[in-house]
């Protein structure tokens, strides 16, 4: 991904909602990244103080959390992400540290944003935020999340493209700096033509997962993650295997095969060197909270016995890692999460 940024003249901005991890994050500094997004000031908190050039909050901000928002910006170069006049004014009015803020727009997600031909309502947080010298104007961010529901990404990006690009020429002679940022795992490990956007924001490729080769983002020999789970029972005659691995291990992303079964995770064996795709496949076929049920194929019927331990690819990577709150590398080094210090 750093690679294609560079091709593109594209400043990476990753988001570490995925990861969550200070290590994950020096590995990231070692691809020039000096920049990082997440999604929540809890999230902004942990990464601080940790050498980040900027953190960029893009959720739309909570005004109950100024007051955390200002005690952050005395030692921490931060943005947030604003959608409408009620927050922008009450940051201008509160703020005593400087603030940096993207405008999300909607271009068709339809999930949060300012719509992208709305410019009364741009303007007046524009205006809102001119009230105050702590608040300062970065650009546009758009998460064009509905690549994760169409196959046509190009159609999407177009629409991106465009809208990024309007927005751009409108507000650049008052605003020469600003930059526009996009940002989806689907999008930015397919498409090959990003315009003028100047920032990619993307954060589930760190991993990848089950939903990204389905949604033929990566070859499910790129998934970089696998739960752990250990075999508690088997049952040969109806191809069923009984783990220790439910919701609370993989929440409840799902993907459904052709024939309608669900199926919440890819069966793999783990080795010592990581692990390796049967040539027969096996999935979690249903889940609860603690507990798990493997479709078992003939092959992994043959090779498994209780007490082995197997991995789970799983369908939502970052989901996945939130729930467990802590990494085992190859090499056996405990790497940290955020929410192991709940």
């Amino acid at each position: 991904m750093a690679d294609k940024a560079k091709r593109h003249h594209m400043k990476l901005v990753p988001h570490f909602k995925t990861a969550q991890s200070h290590q994950v994050g020096e590995w990231a500094k070692e691809y020039g990244i000096r920049e990082i997004t997440v999604s929540s000031i809890k999230m902004a908190e942990y990464f601080c103080g940790q050498g980040w050039e900027n953190i960029h909050i893009a959720f739309p901000f909570n005004p109950l959390e100024s007051k955390k928002l200002n005690e952050l910006a005395k030692h921490q170069s931060i943005s947030v992400q604003l959608i409408n006049e009620a927050v922008t004014e009450k940051l201008a009015k509160e703020l005593e540290n400087p603030v940096g803020f993207f405008i999300e727009i909607d271009a068709g997600y339809g999930r949060t944003g300012v719509e992208v031909t709305d410019f009364g309502l741009i303007e007046a947080i524009l205006r809102k935020a001119k009230s105050s010298d702590k608040l300062k104007f970065k650009g546009f961010y758009l998460h064009p999340g509905h690549t994760y529901y169409t196959e046509d990404k190009n159609k999407i990006y177009d629409e991106s493209r465009a809208a990024l690009n309007m927005l751009k020429n409108k507000y650049r002679t008052e605003y020469p700096h600003l930059v526009t940022r996009v940002g989806d795992t689907p999008g930015c490990s397919v498409i090959e033509e990003f315009g003028d956007i100047d920032e990619m924001g993307p954060g589930n490729f760190v991993f990848f997962d089950m939903m990204q080769v389905h949604l033929g983002s990566c070859k499910i020999e790129e998934v970089a993650v696998a739960l752990a789970v250990p075999v508690v029972d088997i049952k040969k005659e109806r191809k069923e295997i009984l783990i220790h691995g439910g919701g609370v291990h993989l929440a409840k992303d799902v993907l459904t095969e052709p024939d309608g079964t669900k199926n919440f995770g890819e069966v793999v064996y783990l080795t010592e060197e990581g692990w390796t795709i049967p040539l027969q496949r096996s999935f979690l076929k249903s889940i609860s909270q603690e507990h798990g049920i493997i479709k078992a194929s003939d092959e992994l019927l043959a090779k498994v016995k209780v007490g082995d331990v197997l991995g789970i690819l799983p369908i939502h990577s970052c989901m996945t890692a939130d729930c467990m709150g802590s990494y085992l590398s190859l090499s056996g080094e405990k790497i940290d999460h955020a929410e192991a210090e709940k």
